[in-house]
């Protein structure tokens, strides 16, 4: 059996020690701007790779289903407390595997097979988990979308208001993963009252940014809030729900478990305290800070190379651009970058195709390049460096600056490199 406990997996399995490793290069070299993405800390990864994974355990600190639990109570204590601190907050549950599974519970929660659900389109930047039809969001609730403006790409409110007391949701949504613009929480409260509404944020993509104090928060004007840990709050994959008012604490902790999951991730739990406690730290934020500048740099330096940006700019992390100037589908760019290190996401934009192959639109993100410590001038480079790539494959002549676009990008990770 001392075998089996102490052998590395390069032993065991080099096949799979064979691809952690070439994942861990490709990672190291090149730049990663999928906007869902991020590089997490040592310490966190430290949490991951924890032997407390062996541990089952089902219910909450305090109250488990299965002994041996109390160390496995103080990290996920730990993390409770730590995310009530960081987002000023009462009520805080860190057991879900992810973030559509903290939204299944709050639907688990709030409504009923059936209800009617009012959310963002998914070409106007909304999330699956939301109501998309072919999701079980959506396929267990009558859901139905509003949009933003055809001109400014920013959130038609008044036309949200129309459509809300046309259909009178029983919950409101706001949130997702491609609407790059700050959204008006406290409006969106108004026109839940008005219908008589529970009003429901998912702030997965800039939970970080409102942790760091350069976004605003949803946690003052929605019922309740979810998020993920990693994007830009830069920790473990995994959900959290967060509300300020206790009187659904007791619903929210059984939509979890037993309602859509049943024993939890012990080392996700630990891994998600360690990273909610650096985002306690000072230093994060002037992280989300230059995260967002980032963004705001990328942006100006595309459009100025003439490459359309949705909404015409960014308040968050991401980038959208709108590739229709250049006759180019978003997967086609996404493969231009990829031949040169730059790692990015085909992507819808508004009023877009329906089908993924024709899709026009492409999801930068700035939070993991930020993290290895590229700051305005770098964007401004890799901006650059973006658009030299987007114009030559729109003009047939990719092959001519794949090389010395992969060259600066070469020169960016070894300048900023990951993980020693």
């Amino acid at each position: 059996m001392t075998f089996f406990f102490d052998q590395p997996v390069s032993q065991t399995d080099p096949m799979i020690a064979q691809a952690l490793s070439d994942e861990k290069s490709r990672q190291q070299n090149q730049i990663e701007l999928i906007a869902s993405e991020n590089i997490i800390s040592r310490a966190v990864l430290d949490a991951l790779g924890h032997e407390m994974t062996n541990k089952t355990l089902e219910g909450y600190p305090g109250s488990r289903f299965h002994g041996g639990g109390r160390f496995v109570d103080v990290v996920e204590q730990a993390a409770i407390d730590r995310a009530k601190q960081l987002f000023d907050c009462d009520y805080a549950n860190v057991q879900p595997h992810s973030g559509s599974q903290a939204n299944l519970a709050v639907f688990f929660t709030l409504v009923k097979p059936g209800d009617r659900v009012l959310s963002l389109d998914l070409a106007a930047g909304g999330h699956l988990s939301h109501g998309l039809g072919a999701n079980l969001s959506g396929r267990w609730f009558d859901a139905h979308h509003y949009g933003v403006d055809k001109e400014t790409g920013v959130i038609d409110y008044e036309a949200m208001e129309a459509k809300a007391k046309e259909l009178r949701p029983k919950l409101l949504i706001a949130g997702g993963s491609a609407y790059p613009r700050e959204i008006d929480f406290e409006r969106m409260r108004s026109i839940a009252d008005q219908v008589g509404a529970f009003y429901h944020v998912d702030m997965a993509h800039f939970a970080g940014l409102v942790a760091g104090g350069v976004h605003p928060s949803p946690l003052p004007f929605a019922d309740i809030v979810t998020c993920t840990t990693t994007k830009t709050l830069r920790g473990p994959r995994g959900g959290v729900i967060l509300s300020k008012n206790t009187d659904y604490a007791r619903k929210l902790q059984a939509a979890v478990f037993p309602g859509v999951q049943g024993s939890i991730h012990r080392q996700v739990i630990a891994s998600k305290a360690v990273c909610l406690g650096e985002a306690l730290q000072p230093e994060f934020k002037t992280y989300a800070t230059q995260v967002r500048s980032n963004a705001r740099m990328l942006a100006e330096t595309l459009k100025g190379r003439g490459i359309a940006i949705v909404s015409g700019g960014t308040d968050t992390h991401i980038v959208l651009l709108d590739l229709r100037n250049q006759g180019l589908k978003g997967s086609q760019v996404e493969k231009a970058l990829d031949a040169a290190d730059i790692t990015s996401n085909k992507n819808p934009i508004p009023f877009d195709s329906p089908r993924p192959p024709e899709w026009v639109g492409l999801r930068l993100g700035t939070g993991a390049a930020t993290t290895r410590g590229l700051k305005e001038t770098e964007f401004q480079d890799l901006g650059n460096v973006i658009a030299d790539l987007i114009i030559a494959e729109s003009e047939g002549k990719l092959l001519s600056v794949v090389e010395s676009a992969k060259v600066k990008t070469s020169s960016l990770c070894k300048a900023f490199p990951i993980y020693s």
